[in-house]
């Protein structure tokens, strides 16, 4: 038996949250179960719960997400959350920032074969892109790191008055009062728990929600920043 043939019945939910684009969410969670499983980028364990802890769980982050927005996906891994982002909001720009090139060869022949024409697939560090990448509204991320360190890669890539979205379990609470002054020293003005998906998954999806104010990543990354931005108008000029 393949791992494909392990994929569990499609919720019912996942019509309705889907809509349009319901064939190509399927056919994403095939890849997972068969690309994705193969490459070694999420274990075959995982697959008979592919839609309820994944595709579905990552789906609705989307009722938060604002209209018409960048959004840049660190640690996109196997593209969870943002290609279940992506199926369901064709109006944000999305880029999909992933180190791995295993893990971004797969991103983009995903992005391809499901023609999402509104996403980027981008190899690197959130450390390495500041200054290189155009500032987004929205950074999403899902299991890469502690919040205090996923602060530290991801609320830099935001423009002023910017969010961090992230994806946590049971820790979320926890995480986010043993970050409270990490979160401070890299201009976070507003912090929030919310819990998204109602009706479609149980237990809901729980989101931590880092609001900026006009410096994300504050003083520490104000030069770096400038910094990057000269070196990029340079290298533009001598191109």
């Amino acid at each position: 038996m393949t791992e494909a043939a392990e994929l569990p019945p499609v919720p019912e939910q996942a019509r309705d949250v889907f809509g349009a684009r319901y064939a190509d969410a399927i056919r994403y969670a095939e890849l997972l179960a068969e690309a994705g499983v193969k490459r070694g980028l999420i274990g075959p364990r995982e697959v008979p719960r592919l839609w309820e802890r994944h595709l579905l769980n990552c789906a609705v982050l989307s009722e938060v997400v604002p209209e018409g927005v960048t959004v840049c996906d660190v640690g996109s891994g196997a593209g969870l959350p943002g290609i279940p982002l992506a199926l369901v909001r064709d109006d944000l720009k999305i880029t999909l920032l992933e180190p791995l090139l295993r893990r971004t060869n797969f991103l983009t022949e995903v992005v391809e074969l499901l023609g999402l024409d509104h996403v980027t697939v981008v190899r690197g560090r959130a450390e390495e892109v500041m200054g290189k990448l155009p500032p987004v509204h929205v950074v999403t991320a899902r299991a890469v790191a502690p919040l205090d360190r996923l602060a530290t890669w991801g609320i830099p890539l935001l423009r002023p008055y910017g969010e961090m979205l992230a994806l946590k379990g049971d820790t979320a609470e926890k995480e986010l009062k043993a970050s409270a002054t990490a979160l401070s020293k890299l201009g976070a003005v507003e912090t929030s728990i919310l819990h998204v998906g109602e009706g479609v998954v149980d237990p809901m999806s729980t989101v931590v929600r880092v609001e900026v104010g006009e410096s994300p990543g504050g003083v520490r990354f104000a030069a770096k920043r400038a910094k990057a931005a000269r070196t990029g108008r340079a290298r533009r000029r001598r191109g």
